[in-house]
């Protein structure tokens, strides 16, 4: 292989012109600066590289930073203590570095003004000491062309600024990050790279853009579901939409309110690990539903990227094992409690953390298993039962020796077992997003009770498009109830974030 050799040393950086810090008393003018000084800087790398694959200069290294965005407060500010974010805990000075500020506008918005109003200090946004990567100032869905990238007569790295998995951890929402002596404290639970990091995630697992994905998340593990969601949001698209405005699906197919096809984006030739559907509203106030998969790997790779989007709330609807005699096919498992036995997040949320029920998810899933099954007060209680699901990561768990997971099963009072709601709670608890689990019992294997073919094609048929239209209900009122109210303090922690 021949050796290549570098005409001399790099020695000199290109920046952009530094920017000055500004301060504002305005949210939506922080927000344009933001906007304009990420554009600056992002727009600086892309042209640099375009330049070095056109036969630029070599010799030089091209650096730009994320955007920063600071608030001083000195006072210990009395606030609505029923508010469980846009404040801060302490006096003292807060930063937090910044990514797609036009994907995010609404969401800094919103918290900005929530710290101006119950501080009544002004915002700094300057530039951070953190280097963009090249890979995610590109806009998005650019193709680089491997040709450019070969003329470029020395390795990335030694020009431009690449992913460093020492930015992209998850020390501030795990409560475990250290601030040092004169070091800012954290504003917000998501670094910029980790951001930039989860939305290429996200662009890559479900076949979908990030600004498509909406405020109220449905994770299911079954196709079925998928396949019903698409034919309900299909139908209220060809009917006007009924108070949606788009349907997308994987490749970003864009079906519009008023049509009967699709518009916009093309059919990927294969699913994506994950794909995603989103019935879109404005201001992402519509309905996402992820075809997570089976297993709690799934369950936490898709929520740990999907947490950077700040929804105000995600449920689990799926298919689990009922453990009750008293239960029949078709029931449902409404969970206030989960056994973790599916360790992949041990390291991050210890087992010994409680995950508590969300009193407003809680009310909002009985409320609509309520309103679409017609029945209410005792008679629910033939199709409806409240009470623990155990996780665990092993689908064969019937297999091994019985003694060992029926006993603790039994002893933890679990009514149901799956392979993922406990971790899909776990991560919303850890990431601070409201969550929920309805489950539908698909089988009773402690029972021997197992579907025949035709007993579960008849299972599905009838069982699916009610469970689903329970969510939607659900995730309906969850949208109408005021978000302050939703987003609940027992998710926050001593030493929390401002940002919510």
């Amino acid at each position: 292989m021949e050796k290549r050799i570098y005409p001399q040393a790099i020695e000199t950086v290109a920046m952009p012109e530094p920017f000055k810090r500004q301060s504002f008393d305005d949210a939506a003018e922080a927000v344009a600066a933001l906007q304009t000084l990420y554009e600056r800087n992002t727009g600086f790398l892309r042209d640099s590289f375009d330049g070095l694959a056109s036969g630029g200069d070599i010799n030089r290294r091209y650096r730009a930073f994320y955007p920063a965005l600071g608030v001083t407060t000195n006072s210990f500010t009395q606030i609505d203590s029923r508010q469980a974010y846009g404040h801060m805990p302490t006096p003292g000075h807060f930063s937090t570095t910044i990514t797609r500020p036009d994907l995010f506008e609404n969401y800094l918005l919103e918290q900005l003004r929530l710290i101006m109003r119950n501080h009544g200090v002004p915002v700094t946004v300057s530039e951070s000491e953190t280097p963009i990567p090249l890979h995610f100032a590109f806009l998005e869905g650019t193709h680089v062309d491997g040709a450019a990238a070969e003329r470029i007569q020395r390795p990335i790295r030694d020009l431009f600024d690449v992913p460093d998995l020492d930015g992209t951890d998850d020390q501030i929402a795990n409560g475990t990050f250290e601030v040092a002596l004169g070091e800012a404290r954290p504003l917000a639970p998501f670094t910029a790279q980790r951001i930039d990091y989860s939305l290429h995630r996200l662009s890559h697992y479900t076949a979908t853009s990030p600004r498509h994905f909406q405020n109220f998340v449905l994770f299911t593990n079954y196709q079925f579901y998928i396949d019903e969601f698409c034919a309900l949001a299909r139908e209220q698209m060809a009917n006007g939409g009924e108070g949606y405005m788009e349907f997308v699906e994987p490749g970003n197919v864009v079906t519009k309110a008023g049509e009967r096809h699709a518009s916009e984006g093309a059919t990927p030739p294969r699913l994506p690990q994950m794909p995603a559907y989103h019935l879109k509203k404005p201001d992402n106030g519509g309905i996402t539903m992820v075809n997570i998969g089976v297993g709690p790997s799934n369950a936490k790779t898709i929520t740990d990227h999907v947490a950077v989007l700040r929804p105000h709330a995600w449920l689990m609807l799926g298919h689990c094992a009922g453990l009750r005699n008293t239960q029949a096919l078709g029931d449902y498992v409404l969970a206030h409690a989960y056994v973790r036995e599916d360790h992949v997040l041990d390291d991050d949320l210890p087992v010994w953390v409680p995950i508590p029920p969300l009193a407003e998810i809680q009310v909002a899933l009985q409320e609509a298993v309520a309103e679409v099954t017609g029945l209410s007060g005792y008679d629910l209680k033939r199709i409806m039962r409240t009470g623990t699901v155990a996780t665990i990561d092993n689908r064969n768990w019937e297999l091994r020796d019985q003694r060992g997971p029926v006993q603790r099963l039994s002893q933890s009072r679990a009514i149901a077992l799956d392979m993922e709601s406990a971790t899909i709670a776990a991560n919303g608890f850890r990431f601070r997003v409201p969550y929920g689990t309805l489950l539908c019992v698909s089988d009773k294997p402690l029972h021997g009770e197992l579907k025949l073919p035709g007993m579960a094609s008849e299972f599905y048929k009838r069982q699916v498009a009610q469970h689903l239209t329970i969510g939607i209900r659900t995730m309906e009122k969850l949208a109408e109830m005021p978000m302050e109210r939703l987003h609940s303090r027992k998710l926050r922690s001593f030493s929390e974030t401002a940002f919510q």
